[in-house]
């Protein structure tokens, strides 16, 4: 009211002062005098309504825009001047051009965002101060990050790494791209390629940094593998192949017209046939596995059915040696999480295999939840009653065709490669595998995984 009141008596104060001193001086009539004040005055209230509700209608439009809600879809119900219906009609367009370039910008932002978020390869964004603003899921997934997106583990390492900085600060320092290779150390050894960008300017969050990662360990590890197969291929089926080679040259010389010689031969070559099978096997076995190391898997497995199956289905070859598997398994589900139940498999599969080779009377295969460390999980152990193993010779049980008497080994079958496959499974399902042997007391093969 006070508004309106004012600018009643700036619009009608002067012609209202002019009306008064022309009827102080005689010059009308105060009659007169007094009608036209009255006039005038609700004349300026009049006008100074009508603009005061058109400027009303403009600030309602304008704070209708700024709140990206478009303009009133109805006019407001007061009237207005001509002039300031035509400037808020021009509002009115605006407001509704500017809603339209905004959804386009919000719907681009959201399409580049499922872009990013759907790239297989890890993305970070960094701050100047190489704080982590942003990841996609790829990188979330790889670097186990939480929504605090805290740079810890994995990848607090990757950002202390010495040439992951040197790129990064070459990068803020030259305004252009740069590119390196580096090894991330851990429980497993990540080898990345690195693709650093600067923005310029800097996103609206700050982001100063584009890193794009690209995880080559699989493809390095089938170089390797291709090289290590060839090279343990070359060796260790020299031996098998040369014999053979050997016995077919004495069947088409001097042992040509001999039966009994033949027949001994002809079972010695089969044996060695048969060994360089399981070598082959076990070497591409454990390619597969060194394939997929790197990647964590996914599911989960019931140790207690799992451990069931595998002891029936080696049970046979127990009774053929004459050596009793004893079970010790809870009746309730082990689940161990997350894992792979083939590859679990394969390890009780390896163990037990191993025990058979190597005990006298009886293998004792047993299970439980365990805890290790701070952590949950589950764990099987499997007892022979055998020789035993010396104790330096413990930590290198894991290696590749690492055999302790190789003669024996080679003997019962033993090709050297199947705690080395066992190894590369459980550093895969980040579980344990530990050995406790004494001479003379038989040996103790335990394995860790995480469990629910």
């Amino acid at each position: 009211m006070g508004g309106l009141l004012a600018m009643a008596a700036l619009i009608g104060g002067a012609p209202t002062v002019v009306l008064v001193t022309l009827a102080a001086l005689g010059e009308l009539r105060a009659g007169t005098a007094l009608a036209a004040i009255l006039l005038c005055l609700t004349a300026a209230l009049a006008l100074s309504w009508l603009w005061l509700s058109g400027m009303a209608r403009l600030a309602a439009v304008l704070l209708r825009a700024a709140d990206e809600e478009g303009p009133f879809s109805a006019p407001l119900p007061l009237p207005r001047l001509p002039a300031i219906g035509r400037v808020e009609e021009g509002l009115g367009r605006l407001a509704r051009s500017l809603a339209a370039r905004a959804a386009l910008v919000t719907q681009l932002r959201a399409s580049d965002g499922a872009i990013v978020e759907a790239l297989p390869d890890p993305l970070l964004i960094l701050g100047a101060d190489r704080s982590l603003l942003r990841a996609n899921t790829a990188a979330r997934r790889v670097f186990g990050l939480q929504r605090d997106m805290a740079a810890r583990g994995d990848l607090g390492a990757l950002l202390r790494h010495p040439l992951m900085a040197a790129a990064l600060d070459h990068a803020l320092a030259d305004d252009r791209p740069q590119a390196t290779e580096l090894a991330l150390p851990g429980a497993l050894t990540r080898e990345l390629s690195a693709q650093v960008l600067a923005l310029n300017p800097p996103l609206a969050d700050g982001g100063k940094l584009l890193v794009v990662l690209t995880d080559r360990t699989a493809a390095r590890a089938v170089e390797r593998m291709r090289v290590d197969f060839i090279a343990n291929a070359s060796h260790e089926l020299r031996t098998p192949l040369a014999s053979i080679i050997g016995f077919i040259e004495t069947l088409r010389g001097p042992a040509k017209d001999d039966p009994v010689a033949q027949e001994r031969f002809l079972g010695i070559m089969a044996e060695q046939s048969e060994r360089m099978r399981r070598l082959i096997d076990d070497l591409l076995g454990l390619s597969r596995v060194e394939i997929s190391e790197h990647q964590a898997p996914e599911g989960e497995a019931d140790l207690t059915a799992l451990l069931q199956a595998e002891a029936a289905a080696l049970e046979p070859l127990f009774a053929a040696r004459r050596i009793h598997l004893a079970l010790a398994l809870p009746e309730a589900p082990l689940l161990a999480a997350p894992a792979d139940a083939d590859q679990l498999a394969q390890v009780a599969r390896n163990l037990l295999d191993n025990a058979l080779r190597h005990a006298t009377h009886e293998v004792r295969l047993e299970a439980g939840p365990a805890r290790h460390g701070n952590r949950d999980g589950v764990t099987f152990s499997v007892i022979d009653d055998g020789p035993g193993i010396p104790r330096e010779h413990l930590p290198r049980l894991t290696e590749r065709f690492y055999r302790v008497d190789k003669a024996r080994a080679r003997g019962v079958g033993n090709t050297g490669l199947g705690l080395a496959i066992v190894k590369h499974i459980l550093a895969r399902h980040r579980g344990q595998l530990s050995i406790d042997s004494e001479i003379g007391q038989g040996s103790t093969f335990k394995v860790w995984v995480p469990g629910k």
